[in-house]
């Protein structure tokens, strides 16, 4: 766990000046798991999930627009620090995430409204981020500072495939366009994966990886193929389009493809986290960046049963099915693991207030 990352974790409430940037993968987690029982028939679920999704999501909004006019330095600290500027990314992926799920109850309105803040702010970050915390950052060696947060560009991009294809029957006027954007960014994200990918082996390579810093936001390796198979299943299932009509029989071939190397992630993520709590002793307790574990465990489920469904894969749908379960325990206790933490932050606000 980087220094920064551990600061979160040990200091006492001080407002939102210690907020994370990638806290946003909350709703991101909290929200794919909402779509997971709605997708495996668990209506009840998904709506407590689909509220409590919408009320992080608003709070962590509230939090940020305090954080921007109160705490300017550290934000723009954020942005030039290379282990934590991708975090922003999660506000894209989780205004797509809460965008998904008013598509899923029909509420074309407000989702179509999400998706143009998140492709403005994806353009917008798309270049800005990059910029300020890698190509302009006079630390070198900067390879050492890349780390698993650095593919949630990557879905952040995918995230915006994802709602502009399952838009897409809501707006039918408007599907050459919707069709255009969904390829574009899917094939975007494919290539910041790729390019994210050869960055974060050479690190590996070149650079020892001490326990400390094998976090959470890892399993987003996993969690940005998962929802780029998401993104290709949705598109898959477009109407026909120009650009929709070329490269169907590609994305469809490549969404089995990247699956499988997503299952392949999956032990190697594990084993990763035994060395890390079991053999190198390092305490498992809550973190903001645990939600970046939630995450790729619901999308995950979520690419399995779209997959499935799309493809006509019906043993691939029910792994889907099962994982969702998985990523239902993980989600509970991570919000479980929250929920003390907030606890025990406000005691000891409330302490230092009391004895101040």
């Amino acid at each position: 766990m980087s220094t920064a990352n551990a600061e979160v974790v040990t200091a006492p409430v001080r407002g939102p000046a210690q907020l994370t940037p990638g806290y946003f993968a909350g709703v991101m987690g909290t929200g794919i798991v909402s779509i997971g029982a709605q997708l495996t028939g668990h209506v009840a679920l998904a709506s407590v999930l689909f509220v409590l999704a919408l009320a992080f999501y608003a709070v962590l909004i509230a939090l940020n627009i305090w954080r921007i006019a109160s705490y300017r330095k550290r934000v723009v600290d954020d942005l030039h620090d290379p282990t934590r500027a991708f975090g922003f990314f999660t506000f894209i992926a989780a205004t797509n995430v809460v965008s998904a799920m008013f598509v899923g109850i029909g509420l074309e309105l407000p989702a179509a409204v999400l998706l143009a803040a998140a492709i403005a702010a994806w353009v917008v970050m798309g270049y800005s981020i990059p910029w300020l915390a890698v190509l302009s950052n006079p630390r070198r060696p900067i390879l050492e500072a890349a780390n698993g947060t650095w593919f949630i560009w990557v879905v952040a991009s995918q995230s915006i495939a994802v709602v502009a294809a399952g838009i897409e029957p809501l707006y039918p006027e408007a599907r050459q366009w919707l069709a255009i954007i969904a390829v574009t960014t899917w094939s975007m994200g494919v290539m910041l994966y790729a390019m994210c990918g050869l960055l974060l082996l050479f690190r590996l390579i070149m650079y020892r990886l001490e326990p400390q810093q094998l976090d959470p936001p890892y399993w987003i390796t996993m969690g940005a193929m998962a929802i780029t198979v998401v993104a290709g299943a949705r598109i898959v299932e477009m109407d026909d389009a120009p650009m929709i009509d070329v490269t169907r029989a590609l994305i469809a071939g490549l969404s089995v493809i990247f699956w499988a190397f997503a299952t392949w992630l999956i032990p190697a993520l594990l084993a990763a986290g035994v060395w890390r709590h079991v053999v190198k002793r390092v305490p498992f307790r809550y973190q903001p960046t645990l939600w970046s574990f939630v995450f790729p465990m619901g999308m995950y489920a979520a690419a399995s049963i779209y997959l499935g469904r799309a493809n006509r894969l019906p043993v691939v749908e029910a792994v889907g099915e099962i994982w969702f379960w998985a990523a239902l325990l993980a989600w509970s206790i991570t919000a479980v693991g929250m929920m003390f933490d907030i606890g025990g932050r406000l005691s000891a606000w409330r302490n230092t207030r009391a004895t101040g």
